[in-house]
């Protein structure tokens, strides 16, 4: 059952918090242009989501656990303890996460970009003849919508 198991309690919360951050990020970064945003947060992304292997000593000599976490908190931790055998691992993997979230943002940027390209073929030309909303808008002012 989830509930009475932790690990899985705690990845699905780790999951729920992250999407969280990731969204409120984006959406922290509107100021900015789209590619910008679509690689920055993808690029945190990337760096919450990697998991790493990880191995802790228990209290008893030759006893250790294992698991899997995020990367960027086995890599803080390991730093932590100054640890370098698994701090080299975990932060090359965060590397990694970074990277490829970047990667995918950029990917998600000329993806759209594309798209409004292609948009813009569909466009059925008209010749001379110009809509008369288009020449009301050639002042640059807000027109309220007028009926009839």
């Amino acid at each position: 059952m989830l509930i009475s198991d932790s690990m899985p309690l705690l990845w699905l919360v780790y999951a729920v918090l992250s999407l969280v951050v990731v969204l409120t990020g984006y959406l922290g970064l509107g100021f900015l242009p789209r590619l910008l945003r679509l690689v920055i947060t993808w690029a945190v992304a990337g760096v919450m989501w990697t998991p790493a292997h990880f191995r802790l000593p228990l209290l008893e000599d030759g006893e250790f656990y294992t698991g899997f976490a995020p990367a960027v908190l086995v890599a803080a931790v390991a730093f932590l303890e100054q640890n370098r055998e698994t701090f080299l691992p975990a932060a090359l993997l965060v590397v990694v996460g970074a990277g490829l979230g970047l990667l995918l943002g950029l990917l998600l940027w000329w993806r759209g970009r594309h798209r409004e390209t292609l948009d813009d073929d569909d466009h059925v030309d008209m010749g001379d003849q110009e809509p008369a909303a288009s020449r009301r808008r050639g002042s640059g002012e807000r027109q309220e919508p007028v009926i009839g």
